[in-house]
């Protein structure tokens, strides 16, 4: 859904959408959007912001990724409440090295004359999930010798494998 900036001068959008599965491409080949996506807000003009875009609103969708311990499919559902502000990149001078106050690090930018609301909920399922996707938090994982999901049957390797990087160490006794 696209959100014309010439609109927001005449009244704020509102929005209430669902995407469907497959229409945001979240750049991670690992993760997929397994059910509908819906979102509901509000994007306003600020005043006196010359044309900076605020959107607020709250999202939920179903995605599924791989395990990091199991490598099995795992759901991550995700509900988001989100208030973002947008600039147009045409005003923002990118070229000399600046500091940046602790505000401006919360400002995304557009480009043209609209702001795309997909990227901007690519951007907040992104941010919503956890760093370490794993699909239960005692997940044992597979085993580093022979491969097994130890969370399926228990296998007969070694418990304790030794690091050849310290292997060295254990001739100085």
């Amino acid at each position: 859904m696209l959100i014309q900036v010439r609109n927001l001068e005449v009244r704020a959008a509102q929005f209430d959408v669902e995407v469907p599965p497959g229409e945001i491409d979240f750049f991670d080949e690992e993760l997929r959007q397994i059910g509908p996506l819906k979102a509901t807000g509000k994007a306003e003009l600020e005043m006196g912001g010359l044309g900076e875009i605020r959107v607020s609103g709250h999202l939920s969708v179903q995605t599924e990724a791989e395990c990091a311990r199991c490598l099995e499919a795992a759901r991550f559902p995700i509900e988001s409440d989100f208030v973002l502000n947008y600039r147009p990149a045409s005003e923002t001078d990118f070229g000399d090295e600046k500091e940046v106050d602790p505000e401006e690090a919360e400002v995304g930018f557009y480009e043209g004359n609209a702001l795309e609301l997909n990227d901007v909920f690519r951007e907040q399922v992104l941010l919503a999930l956890p760093m370490q996707r794993v699909c239960r938090e005692d997940c044992k994982g597979i085993c580093p010798a022979c491969g097994k999901n130890r969370n399926q049957n228990e296998c007969q390797c070694q418990k304790s494998i030794t690091d050849d990087w310290w292997a060295a160490l254990q001739e100085l006794q």
